[in-house]
């Protein structure tokens, strides 16, 4: 299932849900954990769809602190780029997850409108493992998304790819407004 958004911003971003691994875009984003090495979830398909050549940029990167982003090539993937971003570890809004988790978008713009990326897919940043509450890393992804895309208009397009039927519904709720 696909959505699109209504409001200015929102013509350049789209909701899906499905396999970022199988997409054909720029760049992909990576869930990652601070040690850029692998792991459960997104992170761990990413690597396995990439093959070991991803981990083998990943451990020359040294690692990435919370709430910023690297990237590396996309190697066996469909898209030319994999940024990883490490998203905050929910604590009950106590310990600035919802700033690291914008700084995660900021970040990850920046480094796309450096490469002269067009077109990038996120999964939901810090809501599996790391138990962000959905609806308000949705809330912060679209707000985020709107505000870099205003900052860097030659961003085309933006995938939200969710894995199941919450996320999706979290996304399109945020994207209505």
């Amino acid at each position: 299932m696909t959505v699109t958004g209504s409001g200015t911003c929102s013509d350049k971003i789209e909701v899906i849900q499905g396999d970022i691994t199988a997409l054909d875009v720029d760049a992909i984003v990576n869930a990652a954990n601070t040690r850029l090495l692998g792991g459960g979830g997104v992170d761990g398909a990413i690597h396995r769809a990439a093959g070991p050549e991803l981990l083998e940029e990943c451990r020359g990167i040294g690692g990435c602190p919370t709430g910023e982003a690297r990237i590396t090539r996309g190697y066996r993937l469909p898209a030319r780029w994999v940024i990883h971003t490490v998203g905050p570890v929910w604590s009950g809004g106590k310990r600035r997850e919802p700033e690291l988790l914008a700084s995660c978008y900021r970040s990850v713009f920046q480094i796309a409108s450096e490469k002269g990326i067009k077109t990038l897919a996120f999964p939901a940043i810090s809501t599996g493992a790391y138990r962000f509450p959905p609806d308000h890393a949705a809330s912060i992804a679209v707000q985020e998304t709107c505000a870099a895309l205003e900052r860097y208009p030659e961003i085309e397009k933006v995938l939200f790819v969710c894995f199941d039927s919450r996320c999706l519904d979290a996304y399109k709720k945020a994207l209505a407004g």
